[in-house]
């Protein structure tokens, strides 16, 4: 099992900052860890927030801590979770990924979000925090609108192109 790598607090400064007010805004958290993330969208008004956490024990965890009302967690595989939140007719206005890096997530995870297209509304973000020395690949109808660089982490905000969203 991969160790946990929290998102740094500057890193979770800099993504809360950029995104702005959350308050209405419905959050999806993918490989949750800690629950971090999750945790501020609900502090910051996100909701519905759901978190998707594959390690057992660190979803435990994040149940016990969860005090929020907005806050649903769900611990299984990140596929499987995408599937789930489908199923029950989410749709987010952010998409957060935090894979473990260096595991090729930045090679697959945009077209497995596109395979479900249906949970990122129209003019949704899902942003990808990755490794430095990864790059992530992005093909239409994934449009790059920005990349920020934190030491070692880097987020990456990716759209849909206006076709792409008119499709779905």
């Amino acid at each position: 099992m991969k160790e946990v790598r929290p998102t740094t607090g500057l890193v979770v400064q800099a993504l809360f900052n950029i995104l702005g007010n959350l308050n209405g805004v419905a959050f999806l958290d993918l490989f949750s860890g800690t629950g971090r993330i999750a945790f501020e969208a609900c502090r910051r008004g996100a909701d519905p927030v759901v978190s998707v956490e594959l390690v057992r024990s660190r979803s435990k965890a994040i149940w016990k801590a969860n005090s929020f009302d907005s806050h649903t967690h769900i611990s299984m595989d990140v596929r499987k979770g995408l599937s789930w939140v489908s199923r029950k007719g989410f749709a987010f206005d952010v998409v957060f990924a935090d894979p473990p890096y260096g595991v090729r997530w930045n090679e697959t995870l945009p077209d497995l979000i596109l395979s479900r297209r249906e949970i990122l509304k129209d003019c949704g973000v899902f942003v990808f925090e990755h490794g430095r020395e990864e790059i992530v690949k992005v093909t239409s109808p994934w449009i790059l609108r920005d990349e920020r660089s934190y030491g070692r982490s880097v987020l990456s905000f990716l759209e849909l192109s206006s076709s792409a969203s008119k499709e779905g």
